[in-house]
C-alpha cells in the first residue's frame, strides 16, 4: 500500500519556498498574469501540496471551474449575477491553472503527460470561451446585424493562433538551444502594462458587464482588435527571431 508523504514544513514555508523559486515571467507576459494570478497561483499551490494532490490533479479542478464557467455563459441569459458567477469561476480556473506548475515544482518537478494535459486544456478553454461568446450573443444580444457575430470568431482565431505561436516560438527555440521566452526573463514592468489588453485574467473580468449585454459586447470587441493588433504586430518579430535561429546555420553554409 503506497502511502503519500505530507510535507513537514508550514503553509507559509511553503509558500515562501515557491516565491522564491518562482521562474522567471515569458517576456512580454501582461500584468493579471504576473502581478495577480501568479500570486494567487502560489497559494493554492502551496495549499494543493500539503493536501497531497497531484499536479494533474490541480488541472483537472482548474479544468471544472473553467469550463462550468463556459457553459454557463452559452446556456444562462445574461444577467448581473451570471456575469460575476462566470468570471468567479473563470478567474479561480485561471489561478489554479497557475498553480500546477508551481505544485509540479514543490514535489520535485513536472511530467511531460502533465505539460501535455496542461496545454491541451489551454488549448480547448481558449476556443470554447470564444464559441460560447458567440452562443450567447446568438441567443440572447440583440445585435443590429448578425455581422457582430463575426467578433468572437475573429476573436477565437486570434486567440488560437497567438497561444499556438507563442507555444512553437519556445519549442523552436529549446530544440536550436536558445532560450525560450521565460528563461530569457520577463520585459519591464511597464510593457507588462501595455499589453494587458492582451492578458486572460482581463477578458475574465469583463465578463462581469455580461448584465449589459451591449456594453460588455463593445469591450469585449475593443479587447478583440487588441489582441488582432497584438498579434500582427507580435508575428512579425517573432518571424525575425526564427530567421535569426537560421542565420549562423545559413552563414555557416556559405
Amino acid at each position: 500500500m503506497t502511502t503519500i508523504e505530507r510535507p513537514t514544513e508550514g503553509y507559509r514555508a511553503t509558500v515562501a519556498r515557491l516565491a522564491s523559486a518562482q521562474k522567471g515571467a515569458a517576456s512580454g507576459a501582461p500584468a493579471y498574469s504576473i502581478y495577480v494570478n501568479r500570486k494567487l497561483g502560489r497559494f493554492i499551490a502551496a495549499a494543493a501540496y500539503r493536501a497531497g494532490m497531484t499536479p494533474n490533479a490541480v488541472t483537472g479542478v482548474s479544468a471544472l471551474l473553467t469550463f462550468t464557467g463556459i457553459a454557463l455563459l452559452a446556456t444562462v441569459p445574461p444577467v448581473w449575477w451570471s456575469g460575476v458567477l462566470i468570471w468567479i469561476l473563470l478567474a479561480a480556473g485561471y489561478a489554479f491553472d497557475s498553480a500546477d506548475g508551481q505544485v509540479a515544482r514543490l514535489r520535485g518537478g513536472g511530467s511531460a503527460a502533465g505539460e501535455w494535459l496542461d496545454h491541451v486544456v489551454d488549448a480547448l478553454k481558449i476556443s470554447t470561451l470564444h464559441i460560447a461568446v458567440l452562443i450567447s450573443a446568438y441567443r440572447f444580444f440583440d445585435l443590429p446585424t448578425d455581422a457582430w457575430l463575426l467578433v468572437p470568431i475573429g476573436f477565437s482565431i486570434v486567440a488560437n493562433v497567438t497561444f499556438f505561436a507563442m507555444i512553437l516560438n519556445d519549442q523552436l527555440k529549446y530544440v536550436r538551444g536558445r532560450k525560450g521566452t521565460a528563461e530569457a526573463g520577463g520585459g519591464s514592468r511597464l510593457r507588462s502594462f501595455l499589453v494587458i489588453p492582451t492578458d486572460y485574467g482581463l477578458l475574465c473580468f469583463v465578463f462581469v458587464l455580461l448584465g449589459a449585454p451591449m456594453v460588455f459586447f463593445a469591450v469585449y470587441a475593443l479587447l478583440f482588435l487588441a489582441n488582432a493588433g497584438f498579434l500582427l504586430l507580435a508575428a512579425i518579430k517573432w518571424f525575425r527571431d526564427m530567421v535569426a535561429l537560421d542565420a549562423p546555420e545559413t552563414e555557416g553554409a556559405r
